[in-house]
C-alpha cells in the first residue's frame, strides 16, 4: 500500500518553475505584521441600520472551523465598544469571514476589527446610510483593475482623501487570464493559468486582496460592488462567453465556482440565497438618491450578435434579445415606480450611449461600434427609454465601467443634436479603468468620436483613475481623477475635467471642481505601519490556504516563506503513523504552491505538515471515497 501510496504522491512539487521563480517582489511578500489577517479587512453593502464586514483568516495549524471574534466601535480610540460578537469559517468558505452587522445607527461612521488568539486584524472603517433629509454625498466610482497592469495607484490615492462616503466598483475586480509573460513589475497572475475551477477562482482572488493599496482603499470607505465579465471570463452572458471553449468545461460549472469564490471574497450581501446569481440590489440615501446595481453581464443577458454589427443585422433587431431579463427589468422598473428620492442612480456595467459608425465608412449601411454594449441590445434599451419618459422618471444618471476610458454622455434621443440636447433621456459617465489596459487603434481619438457622436461631450482614452461623484440636491457632478503612472509606485494627480447635470434636467454641461469639508469626515482608520495593537507572528513558513478540502484527487497548498528555506512536507494519518516524508529542497521566499496527486490515498484524515529550520505549519486534509 505504501508503495502505492508514493506513486501517487510522485507529482508532489513546490510550484515555482519557469518564471515563477522569479516571483519575489511585492506581489509575493506578505506583511508579517498583518497575521493572520493577510487580507485586511473590507466592509460593504451598507443600509441604514446594518453593514457587511469582512476579513480573511490564514492559520498555521491545523484547527478547522476556525472562530474569529470582531468588534465594532464608534472612534479610532476604541473606547466606544457598539457590538462585538464571534463566528466561525472553514475551508467551505475559503476561510473568509463575513458578518452582517445589524441594529446601527443611520449616517453613522464605525470602526471595526477582527481578532483571532492575541492577533488582532488592521482597523477598518465603514459608514450607514442616511435617513430623511441629505444635501450632499459623495462617491468614488471606479472599475476595471487589471492586476498584471499596473499598480493601484488609484486606490492609494482614494484611500488617502477621506473625503467620499463609499465606493460603488462596478465590476472587472479580478481578470481571468493567464499569467503574462511581461507583466508591469512583478505583478504575475497567480495562478498562472486562466482561472476555470473554484479552486482557480479563490486564488485569483486572494491574489488580488493581498494588493496594500487596494486593501487600504476597503479598509476606509464601505464598497458597493457588481462584477462585471472578466470576473468570470471574457464577454460573458448567461449561457457561456466568447471566452470559454469546450476544454474549460461545463459553462453552468465555470459560472458557479467565479460566483461561488466572489461572494466568499467580496463584502457583499446576497440578495436571494435560494439565487446565488442574483446580485442586483437597491440602496437608498434618505430623499436624496436611490441606487440600483444591476447586472447587465451574467443573470439573463442573451449571447452577444457580434462585435461590429450593421444595424439592420436581423440578430441585432431582435426585439426578444435581452441585456438584463424580464425578471431584473421588472424589479428595475419596479423599484424606480416606487421611489421617492430625487436621483435615480443606475450603476451596470457595459455603456448605455450609443456609438455608431456613419453609413459609408465599413460599407451601406451604419454599423454599431460595439455589441457588447447596450448598442447590441436595442430594444432592451428603448423599452428601458420609454419607460423613463412614459413614467416621468426624473434624474437618471447612468454609471458606466467596463471600457477602460472614460466619458460624460448626453443619453441621445430622437431629434437630438447640439441645438436640441433636451432630448435626451438623462445622462452617463464611465469610468476610467484603474489599470486595465486601454490601448485602441491610432484612428480611434476623441476628436473622431465626438465628431461621431455629438451627445458625447467628453471622452478621456489614455489616462487611468476613477472619477468622484458628488450628488445634491441642485446638480450631480463628476470629477474625473486621473494618477500619472500605473508602471511606477510614484506618481501625481489631475483633477481637470469636471461635468454635472442640473436637477430637472437631461443634458450635461463642463462645470468647476465640486468643494467638499474635509472636516466632515471622521479619521481615516489605523493602516498597518501604525496599528500597534498586531503582533507579528514568529513562523517563517505561513499557510494561505489549501484547497480542495476535503478532496477526491489533487490537493494544492498555498504557502509563502518570509525568507528562502530548506523545506520538508510529511503527510500522517490520524494514527500518527507516517504516510510520507519527503525533502523539498531550498524553496525561495514569496509565495509557494504544493501541488499533491492522492487519487490513491486511502480516504480518511490526515495532516500535512510543511517545516523549515525555524518553523512548521500544518493543516488537515480529508479524502473522500
Amino acid at each position: 500500500m505504501k508503495k502505492s501510496i508514493l506513486l501517487a504522491l510522485s507529482f508532489l512539487c513546490v510550484y515555482a518553475a519557469h518564471s515563477q521563480m522569479t516571483h519575489l517582489g511585492s506581489r509575493s511578500v506578505l506583511n508579517p505584521q498583518l497575521y493572520p489577517f493577510y487580507h485586511g479587512v473590507a466592509s460593504g453593502d451598507p443600509l441604514s441600520d446594518r453593514v457587511i464586514i469582512w476579513t480573511r483568516i490564514s492559520t498555521d495549524n491545523a484547527v478547522s472551523p476556525v472562530t474569529v471574534n470582531w468588534q465594532l466601535f464608534s472612534d479610532t480610540t476604541l473606547a466606544s465598544l457598539i457590538q462585538s460578537g464571534s463566528t466561525s469559517t472553514d475551508s467551505t468558505k475559503d476561510f473568509t469571514v463575513k458578518v452582517d452587522v445589524s441594529n446601527l445607527q443611520p449616517n453613522t461612521w464605525y470602526y471595526y476589527r477582527f481578532s483571532y488568539d492575541t492577533f488582532q486584524s488592521v482597523l477598518g472603517r465603514t459608514r450607514t446610510l442616511p435617513v430623511g433629509a441629505v444635501n450632499n454625498l459623495r462617491f468614488a466610482v471606479a472599475s476595471c483593475q487589471d492586476y498584471q497592469s499596473g499598480y493601484y495607484n488609484a486606490h492609494r490615492h482614494l484611500a488617502e482623501r477621506n473625503d467620499v462616503d463609499a465606493v460603488l466598483f462596478l465590476g472587472d475586480y479580478t481578470y481571468e487570464d493567464a499569467a503574462d509573460n511581461n507583466p508591469v513589475g512583478d505583478r504575475f497572475h497567480e495562478p498562472d493559468k486562466k482561472t476555470v475551477s473554484v479552486l482557480d477562482y479563490r486564488l485569483r482572488q486572494s491574489l488580488y486582496h493581498l494588493d496594500p493599496d487596494l486593501q487600504a482603499a476597503h479598509q476606509q470607505y464601505p464598497w458597493i460592488a457588481v462584477w462585471d465579465d472578466h470576473e468570470t471570463t471574457n464577454n460573458s452572458y448567461t449561457d457561456s462567453a466568447k471566452n470559454h471553449n469546450v476544454n474549460d468545461g461545463p459553462w453552468y460549472t465555470r459560472k458557479t465556482n467565479a460566483v461561488q469564490a466572489y461572494n466568499e471574497w467580496m463584502p457583499i450581501r446576497t440578495p436571494d440565497i435560494a439565487d446565488t446569481f442574483r446580485i442586483f440590489r437597491r440602496f437608498t440615501w434618505g430623499d436624496l438618491l436611490d441606487l440600483y446595481m444591476i447586472d447587465t453581464r451574467l443573470y439573463d443577458r442573451d449571447r452577444q450578435a457580434g462585435t461590429t454589427i450593421a444595424i439592420t443585422n436581423t440578430e441585432l433587431n431582435d426585439s426578444t434579445r435581452t441585456m438584463v431579463g424580464p425578471a431584473q427589468f421588472s424589479w428595475l422598473v419596479n423599484n424606480m415606480q416606487s421611489s421617492t428620492a430625487q436621483w435615480q442612480i443606475l450603476g451596470q456595467q457595459v455603456m448605455m450611449t450609443p456609438l455608431v459608425i456613419p453609413a459609408g465608412v465599413l460599407g451601406a449601411d451604419p454599423f454599431v461600434v460595439n455589441g457588447d454594449q447596450w448598442d447590441g441590445y436595442p430594444y432592451e434599451r428603448q423599452r428601458f427609454y420609454d419607460f423613463v419618459l412614459g413614467d416621468s422618471i426624473r434624474n437618471v444618471v447612468v454609471l458606466t465601467g467596463d471600457i477602460h476610458t472614460a466619458w460624460a454622455n448626453d443619453l441621445p434621443l430622437a431629434g437630438y443634436d447640439t441645438a436640441n440636447r433636451s432630448k435626451s433621456v438623462g445622462v452617463e459617465f464611465v469610468a476610467p479603468s484603474i489599470t486595465s489596459g486601454n490601448e485602441l487603434p491610432p484612428l480611434i481619438t476623441a476628436p473622431v468620436i465626438s465628431s461621431l457622436a455629438p451627445h458625447v461631450r467628453y471622452v478621456e482614452l489614455v489616462q487611468h483613475g476613477y472619477y468622484v461623484l458628488d450628488v445634491t440636491p441642485q446638480r450631480t457632478q463628476a470629477d474625473f481623477i486621473y494618477v500619472s503612472s500605473i508602471e511606477s509606485k510614484a506618481y501625481t494627480v489631475n483633477d481637470l475635467h469636471h461635468y454635472c447635470v442640473s436637477d430637472g434636467e437631461t443634458w450635461l454641461n463642463p462645470c468647476g471642481s465640486a468643494a467638499v469639508a474635509l472636516n466632515a469626515y471622521p479619521p481615516l482608520a489605523e493602516m498597518p505601519a501604525v496599528a500597534s495593537s498586531i503582533r507579528s507572528p514568529q513562523n517563517n513558513i505561513t499557510a494561505l490556504g489549501i484547497q480542495p478540502n476535503p478532496f477526491q484527487g489533487e490537493v494544492q497548498l498555498l504557502f509563502h516563506c518570509v525568507e528562502a528555506d530548506e523545506l520538508q512536507m510529511t503527510l500522517t494519518n490520524m494514527t500518527g503513523a507516517l504516510v510520507l516524508s519527503q525533502q523539498l529542497g531550498l524553496v525561495k521566499k514569496g509565495l509557494n504552491y504544493l501541488h499533491l496527486d492522492g487519487h490513491s490515498l486511502p480516504a480518511g484524515s490526515y495532516l500535512l505538515r510543511l517545516s523549515g529550520s525555524h518553523s512548521a505549519v500544518t493543516k488537515s486534509i480529508i479524502k473522500l471515497n
